[in-house]
């Protein structure tokens, strides 16, 4: 073992540097940084006392709160492995995911019973239950805190951030400590350079995905994180707080940026404290990053990346966008790379391909992360010949900076959260009208993407879209549901049998 230092640390060093100074602010109040790193030194302290040991893994399943932000910190202090969800899935889908990641530990927020008894019934290796509610408050109030955080080797996970591949099964992204601790000083470095104790954050997107990794370095260098209440953005409430707390920079996917700076609200509030706003997640549409540099200002960053590489492929900072076409800005790239960070586009064979020419975007650096849990074949496939494979097609222009231009698999992005077609066609296929479902991607202003579905009806049957909503309702998240339901007699196929993907969506599109 290489070790390393605990990423609990960096709450820790923060609690120390800067005792009363606001850490998380919320509807309510404040709570300062010496507050924090008590109530999760001794939570930590308690959920050991109640077996969670070193490695194990922490399920939870929540909205943004003190509470849920407080797990994360809480795991790592004992050499724990945070295992967040996306707190829109069904049931059945944290059910899944409590078994496949065999979490000793299952927290939940009050108000999602159903989804707690679902993780309880289909992982029954887990043996520590709690709610985010009193349940947390009396983890909270242990006597004994802990006093400082486990030992950790530079690769022992420290969170399993769940993606998808193409068969839309979820998997378990293994990020370490080690590679996190680069990821904080990459976001330091490239996205928010100068960022200190005086800098404000607007939470605007789950904790469980990428707003949570944003907000390590928030933590790292003391600078507090607002929290927005209630589950949906509120662009007015969004906007109040940014004058009210002089917000500095923020985590935004295009289609809340887009929601944002489009709203009434945008002028009605002093904005003048930002400094960085940061998109990824989508495509941006020109229009809308031309409409967002006029009322904000050059402060849009932008960076690619996914969640095997925790957001670290590349960013396009502020000096580089622009509202003009000049030639000389690198209009409709996605940035350079990121320190410490290497792109290659590769072709089938694995070869390198010249600037200009296009090949599926692969990379490596030490933000790259250690593999899928207990899935050696998707590991190696990911890393065939030395390079982390993206699933993304694109090229890079002689500078060096990278322009996307598709995906290789047929994962696409509806505001900001990746979709999966073949997992949405298994739910619709369970109906009995239906014979054959292909589900695609296509342009959408307001979410970036929105899927179609494709059905071919079994003979004499007559598919009812109330029916298929209600069914997907039952299996599947909210944001993985098409738009709309289309109806054709028969699917085009390849040679090979095989439902033409590419012919579905160019029909649709007419072209």
């Amino acid at each position: 073992m290489i070790p390393t230092s605990n990423l609990a640390h960096l709450l820790l060093q923060s609690a120390r540097r800067f005792p009363d100074r606001a850490g998380l602010i919320r509807h309510g109040g404040e709570i300062a940084w010496r507050t924090l790193a008590e109530r999760v030194s001794r939570a930590a302290a308690g959920l050991a006392a109640r077996g969670l040991r070193h490695g194990d893994r922490v399920l939870v399943h929540s909205r943004n709160s003190q509470a849920m932000f407080e797990t994360m910190w809480a795991a790592w202090m004992l050499g724990a492995v945070w295992v967040p969800t996306n707190f829109r899935l069904t049931p059945a889908e944290v059910a899944y995911l409590a078994r496949s990641c065999a979490a000793t530990a299952q927290l939940f927020e009050a108000g999602f019973t159903d989804h707690a008894a679902a993780a309880r019934e289909a992982n029954r290796a887990a043996t520590l239950h709690c709610d985010l509610g009193d349940g947390w408050e009396s983890l909270c109030a242990h006597a004994t805190p802990l006093d400082h955080p486990a030992d950790v080797g530079r690769d022992h996970p420290c969170w399993f951030f769940y993606t998808s591949g193409t068969t839309g099964r979820p998997k378990a992204a293994v990020l370490t400590h080690g590679q996190m601790e680069f990821v904080v000083t990459s976001h330091l470095c490239d996205l928010m350079p100068g960022t200190t104790e005086r800098d404000v954050c607007l939470v605007v997107a789950p904790l469980s995905h990428g707003a949570g990794i944003h907000a390590l370095a928030q933590v790292a260098r003391g600078a507090a994180s607002v929290l927005m209440p209630g589950e949906t953005l509120d662009v007015p409430e969004a906007w109040r707080l940014v004058e009210a707390h002089r917000v500095s920079n923020m985590f935004t996917v295009p289609t809340i940026l887009a929601m944002l700076t489009r709203d009434a609200a945008v002028d009605a509030h002093d904005h003048s404290s930002l400094r960085h706003v940061i998109y990824a997640g989508a495509p941006m549409y020109r229009a809308d990053e031309v409409h967002a540099l006029k009322k904000l200002g050059p402060v849009l960053v932008q960076y690619f990346g996914l969640g095997e590489v925790t957001g670290n492929i590349t960013v396009l900072p502020p000096h580089l966008h622009s509202i003009g076409d000049d030639p000389a800005f690198p209009i409709g790239s996605v940035g350079h790379p990121r320190t410490g960070i290497d792109i290659a586009i590769l072709d089938a064979a694995n070869h390198r391909l010249p600037a200009g020419e296009t090949g599926e975007i692969c990379v490596r650096g030490p933000a790259v992360f250690a593999g899928y849990h207990e899935d050696p074949a998707a590991t190696a496939k990911a890393f065939a010949g030395g390079w982390f494979h993206t699933g993304d097609l694109g090229h890079l222009d002689e500078r060096g900076f990278l322009y996307i231009t598709g995906r290789a698999s047929d994962m696409y992005i509806s505001g900001g959260s990746n979709v999966y077609p073949r997992e949405i066609e298994e739910v619709l296929l369970g109906h009995p009208a239906i014979a054959e479902a292909c589900v695609v991607g296509v342009p959408d202003e307001r979410w970036g993407e929105a899927g179609i579905a494709v059905l071919v009806p079994r003979p004499g049957a007559t598919p009812d879209e109330t029916a298929l909503r209600a069914l997907l309702g039952e299996k599947l998240a909210r944001y993985k549901h098409p738009a709309r339901f289309v109806i054709w007699p028969e699917l085009p196929k390849s040679g090979y049998g095989k439902v033409a993907k590419r012919e579905v969506r160019r029909l649709l599109l007419g072209g």
